[in-house]
């Protein structure tokens, strides 16, 4: 018993006819009779009564006549499956994103592939670096949006531009020079209760020393957005990324560069370097190809 003989013999159920059925299928009616003999035959069963105005299913041809349209049917919804998956149309993909990624993710390629994949199921998982990048050692995420400093053995890594910190400065530290400014330096950091995300904290506590300030650390935070929150409260002056900064702060808080170049930070775009890349996946990371990005691919 094959497809082929399947296809024939729902084609006779349905037409009630041999000569209906054979010019449907655009074969001859040899042929057709030929593989419903051999169907019969294979199987050990009558499953057509020849009648005078064409055929009728036997209990037995009723029974093959319902599961061999299943069998059909999942036939080609297996083959359609199996090519959408390979050629990128079906699937999941599964996205690490920061608190900070909100500026590159998702860019407007990544949006339209979103949109012209809707067979494609997208998932998105949210934490800092060090969360996102268990999550891909454990293979629980195809790709993620990290920031800067992380260790990139067993990575590919493409970078985003570089991006200075910010400092958020709440109204009660606003003085008359603060509010003038373009830009601040740490030397006037080092006098301002700092609000700072943790993962940047060694950093900027290396650069104080190194200038031989002690600066006054009023908050740790793990999130940058909180850090923000804070400041707004006017607890501190908070140190954040450029785009986190901009894209969060309101207009409780002024927002004033920090000229230290030590203190730049950048997105990246990571995946595993042994990984199999889906062609979903593939699609996705070329949305990220173009001039806006530095390209730094290292295993």
């Amino acid at each position: 018993m094959n497809l082929k003989q399947l296809e024939y013999f729902i084609a006779v159920a349905e037409e009630k006819q041999v000569t209906a059925a054979a010019k449907r299928l655009n074969i001859a009616q040899p042929p057709l009779s030929y593989q419903l003999k051999q169907l019969e035959k294979e199987l050990g069963v009558q499953l057509l009564k020849r009648t005078a105005h064409g055929v009728q299913l036997t209990p037995a041809g009723s029974t093959l006549a319902e599961y061999a349209k299943q069998i059909v049917d999942l036939t080609k919804i297996t083959e359609y499956k199996v090519k959408n998956i390979d050629q990128g149309f079906l699937g999941t993909l599964r996205i690490g994103a920061t608190s900070t990624s909100g500026g590159v993710l998702p860019n407007d390629q990544a949006a339209e592939l979103i949109k012209a994949y809707p067979g494609v199921k997208f998932e998105l998982s949210e934490g800092n670096t060090y969360q996102l990048l268990d999550l891909l050692n454990k293979n629980l995420i195809d790709v993620a949006v990290l920031r800067t400093p992380f260790n990139r053995e067993g990575l590919q890594v493409r970078m985003f531009p570089a991006e200075p910190m910010m400092a958020i400065i709440p109204e009660r530290l606003l003085t008359t020079d603060l509010a003038k400014r373009k830009s601040i330096s740490i030397e006037k950091l080092s006098t301002l209760p700092l609000i700072v995300y943790r993962r940047f904290k060694i950093i900027i506590k290396d650069s104080f020393e190194h200038r031989g300030l002690q600066p006054t650390f009023a908050l740790e935070c793990d999130d940058a957005r909180t850090g923000i929150r804070w400041a707004e409260r006017e607890i501190g002056v908070a140190l954040v990324p450029a785009t986190c900064a901009q894209r969060y702060a309101t207009s409780q808080v002024k927002l004033i560069p920090v000229r230290h170049e030590a203190w730049q930070t950048n997105l990246a775009l990571v995946w595993k370097t042994d990984q199999q890349l889906s062609p979903v996946l593939a699609k996705f990371i070329n949305c990220y190809k173009n001039d806006t990005i530095k390209n730094k691919e290292k295993g």
